[in-house]
């Protein structure tokens, strides 16, 4: 994860409803598992009792990464994007020159990422290639599958 998460006030808040609820009800569900499958007997042998104790530690695992994560987020407002540059909220439309084809995309933060949506992180290739950019420069982006060139059409908030 990068140093700073940069997120909108909307998804820091839902990222701390969902922390909350890992916090207590998930925790809560978690012991209660580990202890049915402890009336079961031997736990050497216990598959439930294994399967409930690996569940705890991915569940233990998921709240260290929310807490992280919401620790260095630093929230952005839309109307303080400066829109002469793309930046972290931005929307983005680029040519990507190989495929002559355009696309519509957002730089978010890695834990708002969907590519589904058009939404990528700063981090990824693309993300890292778009960020700084201008209208109307060509930008290179080194991928997993290779060099690809985008032109910048046009950023919007």
């Amino acid at each position: 994860m990068s140093d700073l998460n940069y997120l909108t006030k909307e998804t820091l808040e839902r990222m701390k409803a969902e922390l909350k609820e890992l916090k207590s009800t998930g925790r809560a569900e978690i012991a209660r598992q580990i202890a049915e499958a402890r009336e079961k007997g031997d736990l050497k042998e216990n598959a439930e009792y294994d399967a409930a104790k690996e569940a705890q530690g991915h569940h233990e695992a998921k709240i260290a990464h929310l807490q992280a994560a919401i620790v260095t987020a630093r929230v952005i407002d839309a109307k303080d994007i400066d829109i002469s540059k793309v930046s972290v909220l931005s929307k983005v439309k680029v040519t990507h020159l190989g495929m002559k084809k355009s696309f519509v995309y957002q730089i978010v933060s890695e834990s708002e990422a969907d590519l589904k949506l058009g939404k990528i992180s700063v981090s990824s290739p693309i993300g890292k290639g778009l960020l700084g950019g201008e209208v109307g420069q060509i930008v290179e982006v080194v991928a997993p599958r290779g060099k690809m060139e985008f032109k910048i059409e046009e950023i919007s908030i």
